[in-house]
């Protein structure tokens, strides 16, 4: 008896667990109609080589996003709603999308895209972790860009991004500066190339 209580209540408990963290994420689709965010992001390989980068992003959902690089190099990933950009102003090489093919190639699109995240993964809870409570997320199609994605909520608030790519790469990003529901520049969300930019098309 006391065994079947014990699994009774560790059950309800992540049940429990799980409501929170996908209210957490029904809040951030439902209530965040736009943001503005500075980003830290730290990539690591296989064999432990990592890569910092940080910069600012823009979001309006769904669809609109701007994810601006500014260390160590400059590089910018845009969608414009049709069209997605990658932008190497260093290189003066611009790489372009069908928006359709790329909407999850970037943590950037993820957060951007419509509200049927449900839909397109299984989401399971995680320990919380330094006030950070985790919601792990798996695509059911095979052809994702990602293999787990976890995203970590403070107080409602999205504060982290975990991915685990086919590669074995794991990106970590942090948020801070986070500013919901602004009113952003349209201008934001556009791209037009310099005449001596090199734009290739995929």
């Amino acid at each position: 008896m006391r065994q079947f209580a014990l699994t009774l209540l560790l059950t309800l408990t992540s049940q429990i667990a799980l409501a929170d963290a996908t209210s957490s994420l029904k809040d951030y689709l439902n209530n965040t109609k736009s943001m503005q965010a500075s980003f830290k992001q730290v990539v690591s390989d296989k064999q432990g080589k990592t890569q910092t980068s940080s910069g600012i992003l823009a979001i309006q959902r769904p669809g609109l996003f701007r994810w601006m690089s500014q260390k160590p190099f400059e590089q910018l990933l845009l969608a414009d709603g049709k069209q997605f950009w990658i932008y190497d102003p260093d290189l003066k090489q611009a790489i372009v999308k069908d928006i359709g093919k790329a909407l999850e190639s970037s943590p950037a699109a993820l957060l951007a895209g419509n509200n049927q995240f449900e839909r397109l993964y299984t989401l399971s809870t995680l320990p919380t972790k330094d006030n950070i409570e985790w919601l792990e997320a798996k695509p059911k199609k095979a052809d994702n860009s990602f293999d787990v994605i976890k995203l970590g909520f403070n107080q409602g608030q999205l504060a982290q991004m975990e991915l685990h790519d086919h590669f074995g790469q794991t990106t970590r990003i942090y948020f801070s500066d986070i500013n919901i529901n602004p009113k952003i520049d349209a201008n934001q969300f556009r791209f037009t190339p310099s005449k001596d930019t090199d734009v290739i098309r995929e």
